[in-house]
């Protein structure tokens, strides 16, 4: 009999007030674990689980039925990391962090791009050492790009353009993500990808002076 190839499969609660998974969530969740499967809790509020191939669209349709997000592992976007929007929703611009991750998580790009969104200049969801990360500030948002939180060569982020309203902002990213997936090399982090390509190119391409 040939083995069954099995695929990881990348989810989490969504987009909310930090990371909290609720029973019903948890029960869809156990329904594709054996009593002895060790389950993986990144560091980017997701749970990795291993699914059969050809059960990967039913899993994934019925694990976003009880609200979970689900998302491709490797080279893609992550989805959004938050921070507890301690102010709240509408202050600390929650719908603009979900319309973020819905436009962003699960595209292909080089290598695995973690993005990072934080509701005030407080910056609990560490936006400036993640490979994109985004400050709220008022009612602006400032865009970084090339932190980097591990490793000897670790560092925060670069101011890429701020006073950003929602609509900038979105347009944006997409035009960082395009440069780095048309110009970034296999398995070349952003930051390694700006440190040879240059900052003051990367700004040309994304039409910031």
């Amino acid at each position: 009999m040939a083995e069954v190839k099995m695929i990881p499969l990348a989810v989490n609660g969504g987009i909310g007030f930090g990371a909290k998974l609720t029973p019903k969530q948890l029960i869809a969740l156990g329904t594709y674990l054996d009593d002895d499967t060790e389950v993986e809790l990144t560091t980017f509020q997701q749970i990795i689980i291993q699914v059969p191939e050809n059960k990967v669209e039913v899993a994934t349709e019925e694990l976003e039925k009880v609200g979970f997000s689900v998302y491709k592992v490797g080279p893609y976007v992550k989805s959004l990391r938050t921070c507890g929007f301690c102010q709240g929703a509408e202050e600390e611009g929650m719908p603009i962090a979900i319309e973020l991750n819905k436009r962003i998580a699960g595209k292909s790009v080089p290598f695995t791009v973690r993005p990072a969104y934080t509701g005030c200049p407080n910056a609990c969801g560490e936006p400036l050492i993640n490979d994109i990360g985004v400050i709220k500030r008022k009612d602006h948002f400032e865009l970084y790009v090339g932190g980097q939180a591990v490793g000897t060569n670790a560092r925060t982020g670069v101011l890429l353009k701020d006073g950003l309203e929602p609509e900038e902002l979105y347009e944006l990213v997409d035009k960082v993500l395009e440069v780095y997936r048309n110009n970034g090399r296999k398995r070349e982090r952003i930051a390694k990808f700006i440190d040879r390509y240059g900052f003051d190119a990367l700004k040309k391409d994304v039409g910031v002076s």
